[in-house]
């Protein structure tokens, strides 16, 4: 998601590299909670389109993150760490994660650009 993130937002420094790691593995390597891949794919919305202070509004950058999350259910059925490697990805999956790493950041674009179409 990182590669992502520099592709739209530009380079990142490594500080805001840094900040990303600790999702991966359902944060913290639990696998208890959201998939890394998807918060970051929230962090990459919020970097696009998040507010800096209380009075700006910041509906744009809440309806992205909705409609990510909804997409990201309709393809994978859950956000859950734990439920995305026992059904299909990570060491002990089908699939490696960077393949669901893959498929979420196709699901980002997609919801970026279909926003920024409508412009």
């Amino acid at each position: 998601m990182i590669a992502v993130g520099e592709y739209i937002l530009g380079p990142l420094e490594g500080h805001e590299i840094r900040m990303s790691t600790a999702f991966a593995g359902g944060i913290g390597g639990t696998t208890l909670e959201n998939c890394g891949a998807f918060s970051a794919g929230v962090m990459i919305i919020g970097g696009l389109y998040g507010r800096e202070s209380s009075e700006e509004d910041d509906q744009v950058c809440q309806g992205l993150a909705e409609k990510y999350r909804e997409r990201f259910i309709d393809y994978y059925e859950t956000l859950n760490c734990g439920e995305l490697r026992e059904e299909k990805f990570g060491s002990g999956g089908e699939q490696p994660c960077s393949v669901l790493v893959e498929g979420a950041s196709q699901i980002l674009i997609g919801v970026i650009k279909e926003y920024q179409d409508i412009l």
